[in-house]
């Protein structure tokens, strides 16, 4: 019942895992599931440092910049001369990630625009924003610029409505019409950070009416590469063709930025610096060259996966490098996820009912950390895992077998306890609480060993003696045989008034259960020697008892009536003749006797020399009432320690037939 509901629970949150892969909210995706992502890109740069391109440098409005020529924004003229600075140590391109939407002057305007041209490399960017109302339509000049800046190829993948997911600009801010007509390129800089705020995508192709524009990024990668803008082509929702070569995208046409570490992964240079001739514009010879701002009041900071202070710009030059190596990460389509939640359901489900709570753990967390070192390697080859929903699901599973298992066994071990605190010692009790295979409760046939004890003529004892001193006797007796029951780790099964029922073999398994009564008996006997004689030092009257011995298969349970009187005890034949041969050590005059079934337990000891210190003295072979197979009877006596056992063996033709029970 217990196993039927986990498997039902099992199934329903797989199913709901399964659901919610398939589905991959965003509000999951981009709160929890992306921290995780983030967590793999920094042990990623720790584990394999990702390589740095040295062709890729970033001219930086830093903090030294606006020191030495003045606060944010700069006048476009002071801008030019920088681009001149640029340009003069001849770049394959250059990248400007500063808006020139507003006028300046005629003179500062024409300044920049001949810096521009003058270069003959220069990409700036275009502003889309995402809001529509109140906003005027771009004009016929702006059309043309825009025009010119599209993918000339555009072209619609079979089954894929890319226009629903493509990200949409409502209205271009184009750079000025000189600044932006002497640009070798236009790219939008629109970004859409996920709901944590981080900047993790890249909006390759961004769509504006019926056509669909590069980003900033790209056209530096084009203009690197030496294409022209009809080698660029849009498969919406599928991949960007660069050239020769297909960039997958999303069907929102994004990529994941391969981010490197936190700011300052790629070379920087002060635009102070190259303004002021400290570092000569030959080092970016050859080199691809964005142009932005890093110093904290010009508020261009974008949170990435490592920091979040990371400049804009260098959140692009990421993009141009991802670009250039060809090195993106991707995000997998889920096929992977959806097939790891479902066989680590069906091998949890099986397996954990199987193994106690502490083993499921194990197994439970070896299985969640080797699909985290799986993540962690596909990470390293540029794929983006999921974790939340293969591991919450098997978390989920883990967590609800393990809370049931640990209540079952709290519940069973104080089952255990309350059972047999009483019967066993100590030892024993939290032996079969930490393994409660061991001691099985329910009724079974076990092969056990039984001692029955009883005071000779204690009828005649209580009879004459004050019930207070009776029982006070009793007491004392029942006790010192107690101790010695529980130092052999004997089952006490019940006392009967001065009678003591003793078994072995059961809940837990033991070997040498005959052994172990056989040992036990006589120190009851060495035990009540000593009570005798204190009793007589104190003028009492002494106690005398027979001890009987019997071996074989029994019935072990908890009998009683279910939910008012249980008792974990033994029955069966040979039970009660256990029982019987106590009662013939008054008609042997005997203190212990054993039957042929317990002999022959110990006999291979015996012969091995292992079993020792013991005189075990055949009585006669008996047959009990209601019974016709006779039974050897044999008498125990203890001898030195150390001595061999001696057997004598009982004559096999005598033969007495027993009247009484």
């Amino acid at each position: 019942m217990k196993n039927r509901f986990f498997y039902i629970f099992a199934l329903v949150t797989t199913l709901l895992a399964l659901l919610l892969q398939w589905q991959d909210p965003a509000v999951i995706r981009e709160h929890l599931e992306s921290k995780t992502y983030d967590l793999r890109l920094r042990l990623r740069e720790q584990l394999r440092p990702s390589p740095r391109r040295t062709d890729i440098v970033i001219v930086a409005l830093d903090e030294k910049s606006l020191e030495e020529y003045g606060r944010w924004p700069w006048s476009r003229t002071l801008t030019a001369k920088l681009v001149q600075a640029v340009s003069a140590g001849r770049p394959r391109a250059i990248g400007i990630d500063i808006f020139f939407s507003e006028p300046e002057s005629p003179v500062a305007d024409a300044a920049l625009a001949a810096a521009v041209k003058g270069a003959g490399n220069v990409v700036l960017p275009v502003v889309f924003s995402d809001v529509a109302k109140g906003t005027t339509p771009p004009t016929a000049e702006q059309n043309d610029l825009l025009w010119d800046a599209a993918f000339m190829e555009v072209k619609s993948v079979a089954g894929i409505a890319w226009k629903e997911w493509a990200v949409e600009g409502m209205r271009p801010l184009t750079p000025r019409p000189e600044i932006a007509k002497a640009a070798a390129a236009l790219g939008h800089v629109s970004s859409h950070p996920d709901m944590d705020g981080v900047m993790r995508w890249e909006i390759l192709a961004l769509k504006y009416g019926d056509d669909a524009y590069p980003s900033l990024a790209l056209q530096i990668a084009r203009l690197a590469s030496g294409l022209r803008q009809e080698d660029l082509g849009l498969y919406g929702g599928s991949n960007i063709r660069f050239g020769e070569r297909f960039i997958p995208t999303d069907l929102s046409n994004r990529v994941l930025v391969n981010y490197y570490g936190r700011e300052g992964s790629f070379p920087y240079i002060s635009g102070a610096d190259l303004l002021s001739g400290r570092v000569k514009g030959d080092v970016l010879a050859g080199k691809v060259v964005l142009i932005g701002t890093s110093a904290l009041a010009t508020y261009d900071q974008k949170v990435s996966p490592f920091s979040a202070d990371m400049p804009g710009v260098e959140k692009n030059a990421t993009v141009v490098e991802n670009i250039l190596a060809n090195r993106f990460m991707s995000k997998s389509p889920g096929v992977i996820e959806l097939s790891v939640i479902f066989c680590t359901a069906i091998l949890l489900t099986l397996l954990l009912p199987r193994l106690s709570a502490r083993n499921g753990v194990i197994v439970g967390f070896a299985l969640m950390g080797c699909y985290l070192v799986a993540a962690e390697v596909t990470c390293l080859g540029g794929v983006w895992l999921s974790l939340i929903y293969p591991l919450g699901n098997m978390a989920v599973i883990l967590t609800a077998q393990t809370v049931s298992k640990l209540l079952f066994e709290e519940k069973q071990s104080r089952q255990i306890r309350a059972m047999f605190s009483s019967y066993v010692t100590e030892r024993l009790v939290t032996e079969m609480i930490r393994n409660p295979d061991m001691a099985q409760l329910g009724g079974q046939k076990r092969e056990v060993t039984v001692l029955f004890s009883d005071v000779k003529s204690f009828t005649t004892y209580s009879e004459n003696h004050q019930p207070e001193e009776v029982v006070a006797i009793l007491n004392e007796y029942l006790g010192a045989m107690t101790d010695v029951v529980l130092k052999w780790e004997g089952i006490l099964d019940k006392f009967i008034g001065d009678a003591i029922v003793v078994f072995w073999g059961a809940p837990m398994k033991q070997e040498d259960h005959a052994e172990r009564a056989i040992r036990c008996a006589l120190e009851m006997q060495e035990r009540l020697d000593q009570l005798r004689i204190k009793w007589e030092a104190e003028g009492k009257t002494p106690l005398a008892a027979g001890i009987g011995l019997n071996t074989g298969e029994a019935i072990v349970g908890n009998i009683g009536a279910g939910g008012k009187k249980m008792d974990y005890t033994v029955i069966g034949d040979h039970v009660n003749l256990g029982a019987r041969v106590e009662g013939l050590t008054r008609r042997y005059d005997a203190r212990i006797l054993m039957t042929e079934y317990t002999l022959a337990k110990v006999r291979p000891g015996i012969d091995a020399g292992l079993f020792r210190g013991v005189s075990i003295l055949g009585i006669e072979r008996v047959i009990v009432k209601g019974k016709d197979t006779p039974v050897g009877i044999f008498s125990l006596n203890p001898l030195d320690h150390d001595a061999p056992a001696v057997v004598v063996e009982c004559d096999p033709e005598k033969v007495v037939r027993l009247t009484e029970k």
